[in-house]
């Protein structure tokens, strides 16, 4: 004997049989119900119906006179009679029974009958009519019973016509006929229309079962929100439908934005351009007030069809931080290696004088070959207090140096030293020398840098140089993020330093200016924790006003 398999489970089951099982079941429940329910109605109806019809006709027989004239005077001629079976032939009533007031029959369907008397007496001597359900010799009918009147008013007798119940069986039946056809109609249409419901739900989740999305569901949720990169979900109209919690945090959204276009909620700038797909690339980056973004967009096919794009967003402040230290660290350990080659020559000439005897030429050389690093490393310490500031300093003048390049920090510098996190200001002073320097790298002739900072009521920094300078109409583009009139270096993206300063500057509630060339000139004031209190307390005010 063949072992039948274990029975599936309804949600194993194909959609198109659930839908179609399900839709089909609901039909047949309720079209049962309602047929139920429609032959209880017609059949009451159609009893009441019956029983009107039946009233119609007694009605009729009582009310004709020659019936009427006949009764009164006992009748001697049987004329009732024939008259009652030729109105039942008419009708097509099962009986119609003339009796007197007495109960005495004088017409039935049966003969037999005929003169005996009515075993439920006569009904209509109070005058009115009468309709029901009458069990009689006959089986069960629709009954109407009317009284018959005399000239003078008086009850005499009554007519009770009956239509049997197979009448109204057979009407019953033809009506049920008609209701079990409509329903087999309905079936078969709803059947079809499930079909084509599932077939365009099959379509347009792109053949996956309720299993298979219910899955996919899952993962999306456990893949949007376990990942460490921001992400957002685009449809073909640029309407966002999906952000987890990193994107929120790192691009300023909120689940409210759903359904919104990014014009909507995002100002205009380079992000945004990235975001749509307005600016493309691999592994752009764009600097926001709080952190630097590798953005990156993909296009979205399915089934060959464009359903969207996904935009991955990291947060990549921390790493370009060390990226641009490491590089300082680089041109620092290039510019102490240049130096030991100095001092090795230095060396050989001192080395030379000796042996040549020229011990007052030594005593000279050695006296103009020490004085200058000390004297400079220790009037740096003396006005710069802070020892990060003062070795950044120290460092990019040996940088600059080594590019032929005169740094000076100028003698009206000044900043003590703060308990503060000086990690702001070293990153602000590093990237405008760094810009600098870039800027005259390829220059001629006489290449010079001044930087002046001091720390009166905040600290103020200007950087000079004598290269090219901004242009004029490009004052407003030089801070933004991804603006560079130099050429790419390998291992960073050019056009973030003045954008990364920017975005310090004004995260610190300070000020950054900058002047149109010849020559470049940047001018930044931080505010202490002083000003900004005041600051803050002017807002409140203005704010009560």
């Amino acid at each position: 004997m063949k072992r039948l398999g274990a029975f599936r489970p309804w949600s194993a089951w194909p959609l198109a049989s659930q839908i179609l099982l399900g839709v089909l079941s609901i039909l047949v429940l309720t079209i049962s119900v309602g047929g139920i329910l429609y032959a209880k109605d017609s059949s009451q109806t159609l009893e009441e119906q019956y029983q009107l019809r039946a009233l119609g006709i007694a009605q009729s027989v009582s009310s004709n006179q020659g019936i009427t004239a006949d009764l009164e005077a006992g009748d001697p001629s049987h004329a009732i009679r024939r008259l009652a079976e030729s109105i039942r032939a008419t009708t097509g009533a099962a009986y119609i029974v003339v009796a007197d007031r007495l109960g005495i029959r004088y017409s039935h369907p049966n003969p037999a009958l005929i003169g005996k008397r009515l075993e439920e007496g006569v009904i209509a001597l109070d005058g009115k009519t009468h309709v029901g359900i009458d069990v009689g010799s006959l089986g069960r009918s629709a009954n109407g019973i009317a009284p018959i009147f005399s000239a003078h008013g008086d009850v005499i007798g009554e007519v009770s016509v009956g239509i049997l119940e197979t009448k109204l069986n057979t009407q019953l039946a033809l009506d049920s006929w008609a209701i079990v056809g409509y329903s087999i109609l309905i079936l078969a249409l709803s059947a079809m229309g499930s079909l084509l419901l599932a077939r365009r739900i099959k379509r347009v989740t792109f053949g996956l079962e309720p299993a298979s999305i219910a899955s996919l569901l899952r993962e999306r949720e456990a893949l949007l929100h376990g990942i460490r990169e921001g992400m957002v979900g685009f449809d073909v109209q640029g309407r966002m439908t999906v952000i987890n919690e990193e994107a929120e945090r790192l691009l300023g959204l909120s689940g409210g934005d759903l359904g919104r276009t990014l014009d909507e909620v995002m100002p205009p700038g380079r992000l945004r351009d990235l975001l749509t797909g307005t600016i493309g690339g691999v592994d752009e980056i764009s600097i926001t007030d709080e952190f630097l973004l590798v953005v990156n967009r993909m296009q979205v096919f399915l089934a060959g069809q464009d359903i969207g794009s996904v935009v991955t967003v990291r947060d990549r402040t921390e790493v370009e931080g060390l990226i641009r230290e490491v590089h300082a660290i680089n041109g620092l350990t290039e510019a102490l290696r240049a130096q030991e080659h100095e001092y090795a020559n230095q060396l050989y000439i001192i080395v030379g004088l000796i042996e040549m005897g020229e011990y007052e030429q030594v005593k000279s050389y050695l006296s103009q070959v020490s004085s200058t690093p000390s004297s400079l490393s220790n009037g740096l310490k003396s006005r710069i207090e802070p020892p990060e500031l003062a070795a950044l300093l120290l460092a990019k003048i040996t940088i600059a140096g080594e590019q032929s390049i005169s740094l000076v920090v100028s003698d009206d510098s000044h900043v003590q030293q703060t308990d503060g996190d000086q990690r702001t200001l070293l990153t602000i002073v590093g990237n405008l020398v760094d810009n600098a320097i870039e800027a005259l790298a390829e220059q001629r002739g006489s290449r010079e840098i001044t930087v002046r900072i001091t720390d009166e009521h905040g600290i103020s920094l200007t950087v000079d140089d004598n290269g090219p300078g901004v242009p004029g109409e490009r004052i407003t583009d030089v801070l933004s993020d991804g603006y560079t009139t130099k050429a790419a270096r390998p291992g960073t993206r050019r056009g973030l330093g003045l954008a990364l300063v920017s975005r310090l500057v004004h995260r610190e509630g300070g000020t950054i200016t900058v002047s149109p060339g010849p020559g470049g000139h940047f001018e930044v004031y931080l505010p202490d924790s002083l000003d900004v209190q005041h600051r803050e307390m002017r807002k409140q005010t203005e704010s009560a006003k």
